[in-house]
């Protein structure tokens, strides 16, 4: 079937621009127009399509199936032309951009050496890296807005129609400051976890449920004195200038393990924690630059499995 000839790049913004946003009115503020162009513009789209993109609620907007049917092609398509277009601009071309999306567990470790080998084999690439959690991140990957998305991400739900490339398996380990009570003997009594202050991700997330079955492996509930956070740098601190006890992925600590900074209680249990890897939108073909970040990824895993799985 040919394309309808109606249908405009116009049309293609603002339904990128309402999915990525929720929102008729906060679509307008982005794309700069007012809000009834917009609802306008969105109605021209579905009357072309003969299909309801989105449904309305005081909430704001979200995509119907037709809608998230039309969004998985939509995106990417409208990045291949402005990769198209950039690719055309004098100079540009040579450069390249890679748009990754980077969960917090593998930002601090695998990330910097995979950035150094990318740099080292290609001078003029530009890496873009954005941060925040799978559900966001696998979204603004559906939209085109990013090539790749690096993290543990296999259980969720948001990776429905995308492709998940498995990389290596990561531990979920107990960490502490040096000087911490329980590493003044053996930690025979298990129990002894719960009266300690925890650090775990975020409730809802993949890598909390690992977390939790450390803590059910011990016989014990997670204790209510926590704190729940995603972000590697500010469980680090804590830990640090307190007694509290870390659930953390081994690559988010392997460093300052290894330096000393940080020590790892031995309770005889071994979370393995998930597999961390390359998601990526199947329906939309890989630039040079993605091509390019998949390969320096699949090297630095390699490395990472011959070194702590030998």
């Amino acid at each position: 079937m040919n394309i309808d000839n109606r249908i405009k790049f116009r049309h293609l913004l603002c339904f990128l621009e309402v999915a990525r946003q929720g929102s008729l009115a906060r679509a307008a503020e982005e794309l700069a127009v007012s809000q009834p162009a917009i609802s306008k513009t969105l109605k021209e789209l579905e009357e072309i399509l003969d299909n309801r993109l989105f449904e309305r609620s005081k909430q704001g907007v979200t995509p119907t199936a037709a809608g998230l049917a039309f969004l998985r092609y939509a995106g990417p398509s409208v990045q291949a032309l402005r990769e198209g277009v950039r690719s055309l601009r004098s100079g540009e071309h040579e450069a390249g951009v890679v748009r990754l999306g980077v969960l917090s567990t593998v930002e601090s470790s695998l990330l910097p050496e995979v950035v150094r080998r990318l740099h080292e084999q290609h001078a003029a690439l530009v890496v873009s890296v954005v941060t925040g959690p799978s559900a966001y991140l696998l979204g603004q990957l559906r939209v085109g807005a990013l090539d790749l998305v690096v993290g543990r991400m296999t259980d969720s739900p948001q990776i429905a129609g995308l492709t998940f490339e498995h990389l290596y398996s990561e531990a979920m380990i107990l960490v502490v400051r040096p000087g911490h009570p329980l590493l003044q003997a053996e930690l025979r009594d298990r129990s002894r976890l719960a009266d300690f202050p925890v650090v775990v991700p975020l409730a809802g997330t993949t890598i909390r449920r690992y977390a939790d079955s450390l803590y059910v492996q011990c016989g014990i509930a997670v204790p209510e004195q926590r704190l729940e956070t995603l972000s590697v740098a500010l469980s680090r601190r804590y830990v640090q200038v307190s007694d509290a006890i870390w659930v953390a992925p081994h690559d988010a600590v392997r460093q300052e393990v290894a330096r000393g900074e940080l020590f790892e209680l031995d309770i005889g249990l071994h979370e393995p924690g998930g597999s961390v890897g390359i998601c990526s939108n199947p329906s939309a073909p890989p630039s040079l630059a993605a091509q390019w970040c998949c390969e320096a990824l699949r090297a630095a895993a390699a490395d990472y499995r011959e070194a702590f799985n030998p």
